[in-house]
């Protein structure tokens, strides 16, 4: 019942631009705090991006200034504007929503997609 679908993801030049996607369905998508992670090779998933059901935003402090992360809540549907792309950005993208109601937490992802950055 609830699906997150990652787009947009693909091969790119360093200093190119990519926007991803994320589809969301059965879920309150107004009332989600929504989130992009990211996870390279042998390395621990991180928060790259996050936007609130009140649109506040938070970055990590790698990518701040490079990507924008905004939100569609007429389509339900996240973004992540990546520009300025380079190698160490390369890595499987997932997409998060959580909610937080009567102190459980929930929480879903979508399948990821891959973004590599290389010449």
């Amino acid at each position: 019942q609830v699906q997150l679908v990652e787009s947009g993801g693909g091969s790119v030049q360093p200093g190119g631009s990519l926007r991803l996607s994320c589809a969301t369905s059965g879920i309150v998508f107004s009332l989600n705090t929504m989130g992009w992670y990211r996870q390279a090779p042998g390395k621990q998933r991180e928060l790259v991006a996050q936007i609130t059901s009140f649109g506040i935003t938070n970055y990590a402090a790698s990518v701040k200034g490079q990507f924008t992360i905004s939100r569609d809540n007429a389509k339900n549907t996240v973004y992540l504007q990546m520009n300025s792309l380079k190698p160490e950005d390369t890595a499987v993208y997932y997409c998060n929503a959580q909610r937080g109601v009567l102190g459980k937490i929930y929480e879903y992802w979508g399948q990821g997609t891959q973004v590599t950055v290389s010449s």
